[in-house]
């Protein structure tokens, strides 16, 4: 995303989101790096719930988590 991002409306609403809930962070470290959350089932299973962000600060669902990690199922051994 690079500089464009900052120039994105959902960024900032993000940002003011976190800071109004008073998120406080060192802001070190790699910047430009979007993140995701993945819940890979046992075996064969494979992944279960693929969230990546488009932008920064796109939040995952906390019930599709879970829902996701509900459906795990125990690996024969």
């Amino acid at each position: 995303m690079m500089l464009s991002g900052f120039f994105r409306v959902g960024v900032w609403q993000n940002f003011f989101r976190a800071w109004r809930s008073g998120y406080s962070g060192n802001l070190e470290g790699e910047g430009f790096t979007l993140g995701g959350v993945y819940v890979i089932g046992a075996g064969r299973q494979g992944v279960l719930l693929e969230h990546r962000e488009k932008e920064f600060g796109d939040k995952v669902s906390l019930p599709s988590v879970l829902e996701a990690a509900e459906k795990i199922k125990p690996q024969a051994s």
